[in-house]
């Protein structure tokens, strides 16, 4: 009797600690996500799984081109009228240990990341917490405590969520971008590293800005950046757990997350990531005495956050398009708002996407060292993204040579399998480093396992 009770006492602790790990990186978050999940048959998602002879053609482009940039390795996910129509990995995840690129791995999508953010915006907008043209400085601004955020310029007091959205707050990167310039910040503020997102607001809101807000767009990483902070403080929670819980999870997907910046701290299924062969080391973002690669721990990817942090699968990431779609009722926003996404003023950007060709085809892209993204939702129904663990010598040029050869690929597929009746959910991550985190343990490296045992075992 007694072995019979603490067996069932000991399944009781191992199922709360199961649950209290499940889903995301993030712990002790009061917010719930406001929907569950429906159980999906089980299915081993590997290369093998849309290994067509269809497909040869258009596999052989693909692979031809990361060979030609030097890629190591790359994901690819189609979607066809919103259902998964492809999704196969080329090359190398981890070259050094063999380990082929699956389209299970996850892999830094730079500023893609600002979609992500623009959906959370919207989400907030619909359900009452934000406006669009709530002012974000001063007196009557979201963030309004002085102490954190003085600023010298008045006009910073007209900035709007709008505004930061489409880039049209008043900052532009002439002078360089306030997110990769950690030691000059550090510098002239007086402070050490690694530098923390209200260090680099305030170091922004210490000058001048460089042009009156809403007369024009400029590219800026910092709009996004203090986004971050708008979203944290209307819900009361992290960036990262209110867009894992109200835009991730409530659809299925559970494999995004901020991600780490060196390379023994990436997540379980993360891809390594790998630079022009002479690419330079540079000094560790935190101030440790050593030199790394930007890739490895050189940029500081985590502080990126919502202008350019997020790991996430090809597949997760092509679903999440079709539930931005504004033809497509049933995703994460309203059709009207996902339309707002990709709307934009004469002079501006959109408030989400990169821009929006003529023909109404929306474009994301995102790189950084270490990686290069494209994502693009097509006006003839189809969507692709396209993902490397790799960032070749063109840099910010490569996506458009992605589109270029993607274009060519696919009108050598003359017909698209229904694999799944409707895109299958990803698999929920749980690792030894969240059991320490519930505990507030020391964090140790992150340890991969092989995804078929996982997804045999849990689908959602």
């Amino acid at each position: 009797m007694i072995k019979k009770t603490a067996i069932f006492i000991s399944f009781l602790l191992l199922f709360s600690l199961f649950d209290l790990t499940f889903g995301y990186s993030l712990r002790n978050e009061e917010e719930k996500p406001d929907e569950s999940i429906p159980t999906f048959p089980i299915t081993d998602l590997s290369n093998d799984l849309f290994d067509f002879e269809k497909f040869s053609s258009f596999e052989q482009t693909v692979t031809r081109f990361i060979s030609h940039w030097g890629v190591t390795g790359a994901s690819v996910a189609i979607a066809k009228d919103g259902k998964l129509v492809y999704a196969k990995g080329f090359g190398y995840a981890n070259r050094e240990e063999q380990e082929l690129m699956q389209p299970y791995h996850l892999m830094r999508v730079a500023s893609v990341s600002k979609l992500i953010t623009a959906s959370a915006v919207m989400k907030l907008v619909e359900t009452g917490r934000l406006r669009l043209d709530s002012k974000v400085f001063g007196v009557e601004g979201i963030l309004n405590d002085k102490s954190q955020y003085g600023y010298i310029d008045s006009r910073v007091e007209q900035i709007t969520v709008k505004q930061l959205l489409n880039h049209s707050g008043g900052w532009t990167s002439r002078w360089g971008d306030h997110l990769f310039m950690a030691e000059s910040i550090a510098r002239q503020q007086g402070i050490e590293l690694p530098l923390k997102k209200i260090d680099i607001i305030q170091f922004a809101l210490a000058k001048r800005l460089h042009f009156t807000p809403g007369t024009h767009s400029s590219y800026s990483n910092l709009g996004y950046l203090i986004l971050e902070s708008v979203i944290e403080d209307v819900s009361g929670i992290s960036y990262e757990a209110y867009v894992t819980q109200n835009i991730f999870n409530p659809n299925g997907i559970y494999d995004a997350f901020i991600a780490h910046n060196y390379d023994s701290l990436r997540y379980p299924l993360e891809a390594r990531y790998y630079e022009v062969p002479e690419a330079l080391q540079v000094p560790a973002f935190d101030g440790e005495a050593k030199m790394v690669l930007k890739s490895r721990g050189g940029n500081d990817v985590r502080t990126l956050g919502a202008a350019g942090g997020w790991v996430i699968s090809s597949v997760s990431l092509i679903k999440f398009l079709g539930l931005i779609d504004p033809e497509r009722e049933g995703g994460i926003i309203s059709t009207e708002s996902a339309a707002l996404l990709a709307h934009s003023e004469p002079g501006m950007h959109p408030l989400g996407w990169r821009w929006v060709s003529i023909d109404g085809t929306r474009w994301r892209t995102g790189s950084f060292a270490g990686s290069s993204a494209l994502a693009i939702s097509r006006s003839d129904g189809f969507s692709y993204v396209f993902i490397t663990n790799t960032s070749p010598w063109v840099g910010s040029r490569f996506p458009y040579e992605v589109n270029r050869m993607m274009a060519r690929a696919l009108d050598r597929v003359d017909e698209w399998p229904q694999v799944f009746p409707i895109s299958p959910y990803s698999p929920k991550l749980v690792t030894s480093v969240e059991l320490q985190d519930t505990f507030q343990k020391p964090t140790r490296p992150w340890e991969c396992w092989g995804f078929t045992k996982l997804i045999n075992s849990r689908i959602y």
